[in-house]
């Protein structure tokens, strides 16, 4: 386990990731479930969000009330790790708790460096407001955009990432992909293709030798 994510090797930090629609929340929640009922303490959490600061600044984020530029952006979403870091994440891996975290890091690399933000300056963020902390493993969710964007479709009123259009969703999945072949030692590409039982157990397969370790 990582040390730097455990403080000491305790607890374990899983973040999910992948373009919008590809089941993050749901998988979740399943393995949570999945967790608990081996005897694991698990803390669920999101990202923009986490705490009441985060939650503040989520709603900043992805309403449209605002024409946020790239960096805006990303120092939003960085002020709003910041606080999820320190409040949220390090106090339960420090009580040894799973946390399970729907989007991290990654989500800032992909989004804002889509938006055409150079990832020099998303890392300088990353380590001045969350001290570089990565996430032990991350389990990226992989699926077509245009299938993505028809499962988010039916939640409703696209937030202001989602109605960015399918190139951007594409070039999303291009960029998670990217990150996933750069450190395949801590990210696993999950096909979330299927049902979503299906998937939960592609999702144990990649956090299994993880939990089981640590």
């Amino acid at each position: 386990m990582s040390q730097t994510a455990g403080r000491g090797g305790r607890g374990l930090f899983i973040a999910f990731e992948g373009g919008d629609g590809a089941g993050k929340s749901t998988q979740i929640a399943l393995l949570a479930e999945r967790l608990e009922a081996r005897g694991l303490p698990v803390l669920r959490t999101r990202e923009p969000g986490g705490t009441p600061k985060g939650e503040a600044l989520r709603g900043l984020l992805l309403g449209g009330a605002q024409d946020w530029t790239p960096l805006e952006e990303a120092a939003l979403m960085s002020l709003a790790r910041g606080a999820h870091v320190a409040e949220k994440i390090r106090p339960a891996l420090a009580q040894g708790k799973i946390v399970l975290s729907d989007r991290f890091v990654d989500s800032t690399r992909a989004y804002q460096g889509a938006s055409g933000l150079a990832s020099e300056k998303i890392e300088a963020l990353h380590a001045l407001h969350s001290e570089g902390l990565e996430p032990d493993l991350t389990l990226i969710l992989d699926m077509d955009p245009s299938e993505a964007m028809t499962r988010a479709a039916r939640r409703g009123s696209a937030d202001r990432f989602e109605a960015r259009g399918l190139a951007y969703q594409q070039e999303l999945r291009r960029r998670f992909l990217a990150l996933a072949f750069s450190a395949p030692e801590r990210r696993r590409l999950v096909d979330a293709r299927g049902a979503a039982e299906e998937v939960a157990e592609r999702v144990w397969a990649a956090a299994r030798p993880l939990v089981e370790a640590s």
